[in-house]
């Protein structure tokens, strides 16, 4: 599963922007539990806070519920949020190394500096200058409400994808007595056999194009990177967007108290 390319990211933010009204976002991550046997010898490296063992799934999903970037095998005692923090995805994310499009005005708001190409996740995961998170807090101001409630409507994308592809494979309502090796091939096999079934006939699937091409290399492998301590820039980014969806890109369906 070849990395998206800048152009692919561009494309992923036009899709949101037309379908979930949340411009300059190239997706929506989140993590899945994926339930295995327990392997020998593994103490509690696989034991989550459900009480069962599992590896995890760690997704980026586009607008049309489509895996763009998967990392799976993180043990099971790994929250989402810390999962997020290895050298695959978070890493690439906090190094700059994605090849994301560069920082662009908000659409209609010119007299605004540009702002950065986004990922949206829920609370769990720390906020940074390319991943929003929700205002914490239930009593908030009517512009951070407005704010939450945007991009909730654009993470649900995650969760919906995690749905299709529990209903899809008789694997995930089971437990899986594999070795956690092989799980993880499983688990691959599932999400790019899923965005085959996503695209429409005939058309390329950017998520696996790379497969078997020379100089496209997948992310690599999953370890530990860093507590969530959101900087300065990252809070402004995000009072960027929320001042954005309660002025030039406001809209009749979202709250307005």
């Amino acid at each position: 599963m070849a990395v998206p390319t800048t152009d692919d990211w561009r494309s992923i933010a036009e899709g949101f922007q037309e379908q979930w009204n949340f411009p300059l976002c190239c997706g929506a991550v989140d993590g899945k539990h994926v339930v295995i046997k327990a392997p020998p010898n593994s103490g509690s490296q696989f034991h989550n806070y459900k009480g069962t063992f599992s590896i995890v799934l760690l997704a980026v999903v586009d607008a049309k519920y489509r895996f763009r970037v998967i990392d799976v095998g993180g043990y099971g005692r790994t929250s989402d949020g810390g999962i997020l923090l290895h050298p695959a995805f978070g890493q690439a994310l906090r190094a700059d190394t994605l090849h994301l499009p560069p920082d662009h005005r908000l659409p209609g708001a010119d007299e605004r500096r540009p702002q950065p190409h986004v990922f949206v996740a829920d609370e769990v995961f720390p906020l940074r200058r390319n991943l929003m998170r929700p205002f914490p807090g239930r009593t908030l101001p009517p512009e951070r409400r407005v704010f939450n409630y945007r991009l909730s409507k654009a993470r649900l994308v995650v969760e919906n994808a995690f749905g299709i592809l529990t209903s899809q494979w008789k694997l995930y309502h089971r437990l899986i007595e594999v070795h956690p090796e092989v799980a993880e091939k499983c688990v691959k096999a599932k999400c790019v056999l899923h965005n085959f079934m996503r695209y429409s006939e005939g058309r390329e699937a950017p998520a696996v194009r790379g497969v078997g091409h020379a100089g496209e290399e997948p992310l690599p492998g999953l370890g530990r990177v860093a507590a969530n301590n959101s900087s300065r820039e990252a809070l402004q980014v995000r009072d960027a967007f929320m001042a954005h969806f309660s002025a030039e890109e406001a809209v009749p369906w979202q709250p307005t108290e």
